[in-house]
């Protein structure tokens, strides 16, 4: 992972173009740094991907991954559509300048309000993911005089090798319409007898960081297999198909994830072939990547704190962040790994665990970092944390969330402010001030 990244005249690591320590000491840390030059690269390769296998298909930035205005600006420039998956998010994307009919609206839990506001500003499609909300959405749309166009959510049965926390297609799930069930093809037929809605086609995401192709192709085959027993049955074939996202990144040395050009690729050859063999038309693809593209684009910087040496046992290394700015790895054993900024070149001397700063045991943020001896003071860089990490973050403990900065071409800006002590406290209420009913 070390070696992706350049190191400047004085040996010390380099993102966009900045050097890392001065990054630390001009921005303060914990800092979520975004790479511009690698964000803005990994949307060009989607681009070109599409325009060499899926001309007519459309990417869809995964905007939950990091949903800032910032980035969604940029996937926006950039050509893509953005998902969202509540008010939050779509409110962001609005705020970004986005156009509502190039937003997805995403959730297995919409609710009457978000709908109601999805309808009026005219988000471009909505995925619907269960019966409620189809008839919610009919109703909002009728009183509304509108017409929704909507894709059901379906879910294949598919359970990629990921964690079982990012696993969203096999049959026990919250999320979508089962295939193997019969519940697709009755929300299908639903579907088409509501005058609200304008059934476009079907939706299928079957997990996240995903590390094989297989998965994806036999995604693409399941969604395609399902819409030809749909059009035997009801006549109604689909416009469009959006096969969601998951392309793995490489969090560590050892993971080999596929390049954006082979999942894409994959995925549309997948799908021609199905269509073929199913003498079915081509439907328009789309595709929901987010961890792939902001994801490598991250490295958040640390300052180190108290090193704790237990002789025998494990040496701690206290960190000024932790799960409050990066609860990945408490929530699910995510891995990654780690340079001293200043002196990534230097060879490990010890194995040690970077601790965070919350009241919990299991806040470490790398168990087995395998770093040089490490000082008080020191300015470490984790990579790979451009997606899931700043966009989960919380308050816990009341710890001010970071700033997010954007570096690039030598350059760097805030995009977002870090939090105060101020910022905590600005929507309690006093107990005396506090309104009684």
């Amino acid at each position: 992972m070390r070696d992706e990244y350049p190191r400047g005249a004085d040996g010390r690591l380099m993102v966009g173009g900045c050097d890392a320590v001065e990054l630390a000491r001009r921005f303060g840390t914990p800092l979520h740094v975004i790479d511009g030059d690698r964000l803005r690269a990994n949307l060009h390769a989607y681009r070109e991907a599409f325009a060499r296998h899926a001309p007519s298909g459309q990417p869809v930035f995964a905007s939950k991954a990091l949903c800032v205005v910032a980035t969604c600006q940029l996937a926006h420039e950039a050509g893509f559509w953005l998902d969202v998956a509540s008010g939050g998010e779509l409110y962001t994307a609005l705020r970004a300048g986005v156009p509502a009919d190039r937003l997805v609206f995403h959730g297995n839990y919409k609710t009457p309000e978000e709908l109601r506001w999805a309808a009026e500003v005219g988000v471009g499609r909505v995925a619907v993911d269960n019966l409620h909300e189809l008839e919610e959405l009919d109703r909002i749309a009728r009183a509304a005089g509108r017409v929704v166009d909507v894709w059901l959510r379906v879910t294949p049965g598919i359970e990629p090798h990921t964690h079982r926390a990012i696993q969203t297609g096999g049959v026990d799930t919250k999320f979508g319409f089962g295939i193997p069930d019969g519940a697709a093809r009755g929300a299908v037929r639903n579907t088409l007898e509501l005058p609200g809605l304008r059934l476009r086609g079907f939706h299928s995401h079957i997990g996240s960081q995903i590390l094989e192709l297989e998965p994806f192709e036999e995604n693409a085959r399941a969604v395609l297999d399902f819409a030809a027993e749909v059009r035997a049955e009801t006549g109604f074939v689909a416009e469009e198909v959006n096969l969601g996202g998951g392309l793995g990144i490489r969090y560590t040395s050892a993971d080999r994830p596929p390049s954006i050009e082979e999942y894409v690729a994959a995925v549309a050859r997948a799908m021609q072939a199905a269509c073929a063999r199913l003498d079915y038309p081509v439907p328009k693809l789309f595709l929901e990547p987010g961890r792939s593209v902001v994801g490598p684009a991250g490295v958040t910087l640390y300052t180190v704190g108290p090193v704790k040496r237990i002789p025998g046992v494990r040496t701690y290394v206290a960190t000024d962040g932790g799960m409050y700015e990066n609860p990945r790895p408490a929530l699910y054993g995510a891995r990654y790994e780690a340079v001293l900024a200043a002196r990534p070149d230097d060879p490990p001397a010890e194995v040690v665990a970077l601790a965070g700063r919350c009241c919990e045991s299991g806040d470490v943020l790398i168990w087995e970092a395998h770093l040089p001896a490490v000082r008080p003071g020191d300015v470490l860089a984790v990579f790979s944390t451009g997606a899931y990490t700043y966009s989960m973050a919380s308050n816990y403990n009341r710890f001010p969330r970071p700033a997010v900065v954007l570096a690039e071409g030598g350059r760097a800006a805030v995009v977002v402010r870090r939090e105060t002590y101020e910022d905590l406290v600005r929507l309690d209420v006093p107990f005396a001030e506090a309104v009684r009913v």
